[in-house]
């Protein structure tokens, strides 16, 4: 072990200088506030708009294939990355009769797409202290109280509502009917009493009704309309200037007319105006007008110490993002590639959350009515997000969104945000390397969290981390620590004949100390 011990010790004075240079400033910052150095994750790959952009022609045969197969008469699509839109596309018409073809700007209604701005209002009268999630729904509409399955339910809250858990049967088929509906028309209906499918908080079952009364309440607080209050805090910051909920207000030539494809031909269905349940489905818009709020979800990410630039606080966002509520598993899920990866899904506000076999996160909302499909859906640690909208009835746009992102990120081989190790993983990992293997004075190191020397015991650490040692040889190269968060990560050794893993877990102590530590050979790739 000589030789080893020598060329290993000479690796941990370099180490130890280049952080006492380096680091000693922040780390002694940290003494004060232990996350004061805080560092986001970013892209190491500068060529990311170059990598995918080679691929764009792909995206347009995908698009065209898709929508040629599946009877859309128009489409238009978007690509959004790091919150700009590089590239977007359109096909077909918008308008069949008049032959106005579907461009990006040409404004379709995204059906419950639309839920998301709604369930971004609410969580921003959350934020200005105007309410709470928690507060039962009959807080703001009365003629809800006592209203549930069975006697010892809970009373419905606000997030129940965002969360479709309120017990509301899944009702798509007839609320996309609904649209018109007045106010009244909803307080009504409450006061006729609701049929339930199950209790609050139990299940998951997707309400339009729900959405419409989040609608309601924002409209009880605001004073104003919920169309109105959306517009005028999430639109207009954003610079949405193609966005509008009563089809009439949209200029002729951008209209997106909807269409059924039925006994072999298109059948324009009626569009219908503006009411109380628009909050679940009424928006139209363009591309181009809804990649600025795609952008506004990705820029959300990663948490970081920026100056808030947003109409809404980028936690908040965030939090919309998190899955509330599981939907469930499909164990039987293929990308269009072929290849199986299980998927998880749950609801979040306003919003889907997938999560693949491969560790991928997405963002999503569909949205379906009479005459229209359509699907966002954006993975936050990739900064890539793709929009498409179709004007025929309940177009199937989830399948090529998903194709289309898959395509991109393996073919341009793009990689998600990497979190750099803390200064504290830093200086843990220096310090635990210089008692390596032998684990000499380590009782007195000043490293390790109380716990460790009651689970770890010095004479078993020193004989196992001596085998391991033993075996992989003269250590040519400390690496970096990988870092699985701010308190938590692993590095390798590399060994002349096998590499040695390290692994540590800090303490939410301050200054944090190691609290479990683990070691393994492993054999050099």
């Amino acid at each position: 072990m000589m030789q080893t011990s020598v060329a290993f010790k000479k690796l941990i004075i370099a180490c130890t200088f280049f952080v006492s240079m380096v680091g000693y400033g922040q780390m002694n910052t940290a003494i004060q506030n232990p996350n004061a150095s805080y560092q986001a994750p970013s892209f190491t790959d500068k060529e990311r708009v170059q990598k995918l952009q080679s691929f764009f022609p792909l995206v347009d045969e995908v698009y065209k294939r898709y929508a040629d197969k599946n009877h859309f008469p128009g489409y238009a699509f978007g690509i959004v990355l790091d919150g700009k839109l590089v590239y977007s596309g359109s096909g077909g018409y918008a308008d069949i009769d008049k032959k106005i073809p579907a461009t990006t700007q040409s404004m379709f209604r995204i059906a419950s797409m639309s839920k998301s701005f709604t369930a971004m209002a609410i969580v921003k009268l959350r934020d200005e202290g105007k309410l709470t999630l928690d507060d039962p729904v009959y807080k703001y509409i009365p003629e809800m109280k006592g209203q549930k399955l069975t006697n010892d339910a809970p009373e419905i809250t606000v997030q129940n509502l965002l969360t479709h858990s309120a017990g509301f049967p899944e009702d798509n088929p007839w609320g996309d009917r609904q649209l018109e509906d007045t106010d009244a028309d909803l307080i009504n209906l409450i006061k006729k009493g609701i049929s339930f499918s199950n209790d609050p908080g139990l299940e998951y079952e997707y309400s339009n009704l729900g959405f419409a009364m989040l609608g309601y309440i924002i409209k009880k607080i605001t004073g104003i309309p919920y169309s109105d209050y959306i517009e005028k805090n999430i639109w207009k910051p954003l610079g949405m200037n193609q966005a509008q909920w009563e089809y009439s207000k949209v200029p002729a030539n951008d209209l997106a007319h909807g269409y059924r494809w039925i006994n072999d031909n298109w059948r324009e269905e009626a569009l219908l105006h503006d009411g109380i349940y628009g909050a679940m489905g009424g928006m139209i818009t363009s591309i181009e007008s809804f990649s600025k709020y795609v952008a506004l979800h990705q820029t959300a990410w990663p948490a970081r110490n920026e100056a808030e630039t947003g109409p809404v606080n980028r936690s908040s966002i965030r939090e919309m993002h998190q899955p509330w509520r599981l939907i469930g598993l499909n164990p039987n899920f293929k990308y269009s590639s072929g290849r199986a990866c299980a998927t998880t899904s749950s609801y979040a506000y306003g919003l889907n959350i997938t999560r693949d076999c491969e560790g991928r996160t997405y963002v999503a909302h569909s949205g379906g009515l009479p005459g229209f499909g359509s699907n966002w859906r954006f993975l936050p640690e990739y900064g890539l997000g793709v929009i498409l909208f179709a004007n025929v009835t309940y177009a199937p746009t989830t399948p090529p969104n998903f194709s289309v992102l898959d395509t991109l990120i393996r073919l341009a081989q793009l990689k998600p945000r990497q979190l750099p190790a803390s200064h504290l993983l830093i200086q843990r990992r220096d310090e635990l390397i210089k008692l390596l293997p032998d684990f000499t004075n380590a009782t007195g190191s000043g490293i390790f969290a109380d716990n460790f020397f009651a689970d770890y015991f010095t004479d078993t650490m020193k004989k196992e981390a001596n085998e391991i040692f033993a075996k992989a040889g003269k250590i040519n190269k400390i690496n970096e620590v990988v870092p699985e968060n701010q308190l938590r990560g692993y590095f390798i050794l590399e060994g002349e004949k096998a590499n040695v893993w390290v692994s540590f877990t800090l303490t939410p102590e301050n200054p944090a100390l190691i609290q479990e530590y683990h070691i393994k050979a492993i054999d050099k790739r």
